[in-house]
């Protein structure tokens, strides 16, 4: 019940368009964290299965798609969320908010832990690609469709292609 007071919390803080609690039920990102949250429950319980077809279930209902390994944490807020790929072995820090088409993906050369760590307070802008094994440190800014393939320092401002450090 912690879990979904947060959600709530960290959507209404987060989106200005929201007129009352209630509407933060019809929000996508609400929906696919709850989701996560059950299918990362049956993961980890290694019912393989389970997990997938529910996080499969989540993907076709809101257009997020967040895979029932991954580890987030509280608050995150993915605004709009269409096409928004959240990969196995990616960790999301706290209080994270990204916005529309972003993909915590592999670079498809690795095994193990191929997927992003992304720190706590960091800002993903919509169509960011942030591939490998790579961290994002905390209260970072990604712009909008860069593509980041190496680790970015906290307190960055991130841009471009490849992405490049605009502020420190």
């Amino acid at each position: 019940m912690n879990f979904i007071k947060e959600q709530i919390k960290a959507i209404k803080r987060n989106d200005p368009a929201i007129s009352c609690t209630l509407e933060v039920l019809l929000y996508p990102c609400f929906k696919a964290c709850i989701y996560y949250k059950i299918s990362h429950y049956f993961y980890v319980k290694k019912h393989f299965f389970i997990a997938r077809y529910i996080s499969e279930k989540a993907k076709r209902k809101t257009g997020i798609e967040i895979h029932p390994g991954a580890i987030i944490g509280k608050g995150l807020f993915i605004d709009h969320g269409t096409g928004v790929v959240i990969g196995e072995t990616a960790i999301i820090g706290d209080n994270v908010t990204m916005f529309h088409g972003v993909t915590l993906g592999g670079t498809g050369k690795q095994k193990g832990k191929r997927h992003p760590t992304i720190g706590n307070n960091v800002f993903i802008g919509c169509g960011a690609k942030i591939l490998g094994n790579i961290t994002i440190g905390d209260y970072s800014k990604i712009g909008a469709n860069a593509v980041i393939l190496k680790d970015v320092p906290a307190n960055s401002t991130v841009v471009g292609i490849p992405g490049r450090i605009v502020k420190k």
